[in-house]
């Protein structure tokens, strides 16, 4: 098994397939991007490797985010791959992901985070610098048809959104599904504009107290959210405190960037590159060897990995893998 110096079992990849993202989300990157060359991507061959070789090692569940996965042309047959290895789950933007739909249901493949800051068209366009707000709520409806399951993700901006936080808790009363709000997080790409964090998960739970009964719910073994329930709602809620972690203590995260970067902890550097091993010639034992060394290294909690990076965190989230 992987296991850090900490004892933590590592048994869940966070794996990027691109860098690319249709959409412009202000506390994610810069207005104008400049995504990278295919060949600086992890190929079809070394995902699927990777995933293989990992999956031998206890990775159990992977998640495929981006940038926006669904931008990835041969995206349906990675994850057709992976799920011969792993349970498989997706994160997206929404905007290209309702057609899928029916494809995802039948390989297998059940839980699609879907990011969703506004419930408001206009608003959206601010956030996003895009107008595809029609595309993603097609997308939810979509989603919920298919009886899959669904977490909405919400970043809490200060003086953005947080006066549709009881908007998004009410989506919770009739549908089956998970909103989550997100602390936000200093990974715009730019290195401003990030509006720190008066809006931290006591906060947040306070706001949503003001109006709904919360409940606490048992929280996942490794779970990054504090998970509640409201009485009469058929979905639930959750905080994510994302700037404050105070869910370091049982992280089992490994994530892989689009690059090949492969990051201990969403706060530190790169501690190593698979895909530079892998176009080096690295056999398959060379290659685990290195990742259990890099996971071995790992911080025991985000503040210490910022400490010891000397980029000072102002990469863009679709750089890193959202």
């Amino acid at each position: 098994m992987l296991t850090d110096q900490h004892d933590r079992r590592i048994s869940y990849l966070r794996l990027a397939v691109t860098d690319r993202c249709n959409l412009r989300c202000t506390y994610c990157m810069p207005e104008k991007m400049q995504f990278l060359g295919r060949a600086s991507l992890l190929t079809f061959e070394e995902i699927s490797r990777l995933v293989r070789l990992l999956a031998a090692e206890g990775i159990e569940r992977v998640r495929i985010t981006g940038g926006e996965p669904f931008l990835r042309k041969d995206l349906l047959s990675l994850l057709e791959i992976i799920a011969a290895h792993c349970e498989v789950a997706v994160t997206t933007n929404g905007v290209l992901t309702a057609p899928f739909v029916p494809a995802l249901r039948k390989m297998g493949v059940k839980k699609v985070n879907l990011s969703l800051d506004t419930l408001h068209a206009e608003r959206f366009q601010r956030i996003t610098r895009r107008d595809g707000f029609a595309a993603v709520m097609n997308t939810l409806q979509t989603l919920l048809e298919h009886e899959m399951e669904v977490k909405i993700n919400m970043v809490v901006m200060n003086g953005v959104n947080t006066d549709e936080l009881h908007a998004f808790t009410e989506l919770t009363r009739q549908n089956l599904l998970s909103v989550r709000f997100i602390e936000e997080m200093p990974f715009n790409g730019q290195g401003n504009g990030f509006s720190g964090i008066e809006w931290h998960y006591r906060r947040i739970l306070s706001h949503i107290g003001e109006k709904f009964e919360l409940q606490k719910r048992q929280d996942a073994p490794g779970s990054t959210a504090l998970s509640y329930r409201i009485p009469g709602h058929a979905g639930n809620i959750g905080v994510i405190p994302a700037f404050s972690r105070t869910f370091c203590g049982t992280c089992n995260r490994l994530r892989v960037t689009p690059t090949g970067g492969v990051k201990t902890c969403l706060y530190g550097h790169d501690a190593m590159n698979v895909r530079d091993l892998m176009r080096d010639g690295f056999s398959d034992g060379s290659l685990i060897s290195a990742i259990r060394s890099a996971i071995a290294g790992k911080h025991a909690d985000g503040f210490s990995a910022e400490r010891a990076n000397a980029r000072k965190m102002l990469e863009s989230m679709s750089a890193i893998g959202g």
